[in-house]
């Protein structure tokens, strides 16, 4: 993985501060109304939005709803997610970066934060943003029909090397992650694919199902329910450890390929907040993350469960930017 970035093009700044923990939030020296300086106020002292740059019902919206619920306990505040869609999360990710840094507006990044600019489509990146927690990452799995003639990595990769080309594999989209996970897995095995996009996931997958194409690359969560019904067979997942879910499936790395990718969520805000707001916001979402009432909804919904704080976190979304932008400049893939 690769280098740290330093640009911050937003400059709306919070007031320094004192953290008296979770509970107690963050006290800021601020104007009063009538322009006195030095009256402390209390962070939060608003309303928290949270932005989700896809639609509702869909599984970043789902997280964004239960993070939001859980942070009204904890900062004793309300809590509302706002659905901004649109450019591949371009829209939602740009209104992050342009509300004021005062911590009251947050928003869900995901891995195309460190996409969409290659792609041409947006302009908005992750140095736009400060990080706050990663919470969330979900390798992709290689999945085929059941009827399909290879019953393991092994064989899917021969296969492909005796038909070079001649394997199509579905993505949700030409250039969003599924087809990058199956083009770097591609890269690693030494074999030729012909990637097929679909809109969504859901068409991706049924395309498998109907026989159009021989396999597709997604998150676990969206070909769980084939897979249990015996329709489809996981062959892989691109992440570092078995899935709990399906912990008969290997992983890249055990099969030799040095390969770990799939789609992550985390919680981050403007460029230039304010360390103790960014402080406070960092333990609050991590006693949600650590909750037994959050671990069991992601689990009930195939969620994996990831970690990395805000410094961590700031890092990780470098080397995805770096590493993404590599793969999209040799895949030639240009945006729409």
């Amino acid at each position: 993985m690769m280098g740290d970035s330093g640009r911050r093009t937003f400059l709306a700044t919070a007031a320094a501060g004192t953290t008296f923990g979770v509970a107690g939030c963050t006290d800021a020296l601020t104007p009063d109304e009538n322009g006195a300086d030095g009256e402390a106020a209390e962070f939060p002292d608003d309303d928290i939005e949270i932005i989700c740059p896809f639609d509702e019902g869909g599984g970043t919206d789902l997280t964004a709803r239960q993070l939001s619920e859980q942070l009204e306990a904890e900062l004793d505040t309300s809590s509302f997610v706002t659905n901004s869609t649109g450019g591949s999360g371009s829209v939602g990710f740009s209104e992050i970066a342009s509300a004021s840094a005062d911590g009251h507006t947050l928003g869900i990044l995901t891995v195309e934060i460190c996409t969409v600019s290659h792609l041409d489509i947006g302009d908005v990146t992750h140095e736009d943003m400060t990080p706050i927690l990663q919470y969330n990452f979900d390798p992709a799995a290689l999945t085929v029909h059941e009827d399909a003639p290879y019953d393991t990595l092994e064989e899917f990769v021969d296969y492909a090397e005796d038909n070079p080309g001649e394997v199509s594999v579905s993505n949700s989209g030409t250039g969003a992650i599924w087809h990058l996970a199956a083009a770097e897995f591609e890269q690693a095995a030494d074999i030729e694919l012909d990637h097929i996009g679909y809109e969504g996931a859901a068409p991706a997958t049924e395309a498998v199902l109907s026989g159009e194409v021989e396999a597709t690359t997604s998150s676990a969560a969206e070909v769980s329910s084939q897979v249990q019904d015996g329709e489809l067979e996981m062959l892989a997942f691109f992440g570092d450890e078995r899935h709990p879910a399906f912990e008969d499936v290997p992983t890249l790395t055990e099969e030799g390929y040095d390969v770990t990718v799939g789609a992550w969520r985390g919680i981050g805000g403007p460029a230039d907040m304010d360390d103790e707001i960014v402080a406070t916001l960092e333990d609050a979402f991590d006693e949600i993350h650590d909750s037994a009432e959050f671990e069991e909804f992601m689990e009930n919904n195939n969620f994996q469960l990831e970690h990395r704080d805000a410094d961590d976190f700031g890092q990780f979304m470098d080397e995805e930017y770096d590493r993404f932008g590599d793969l999209i400049d040799e895949l030639g893939i240009e945006g729409e």
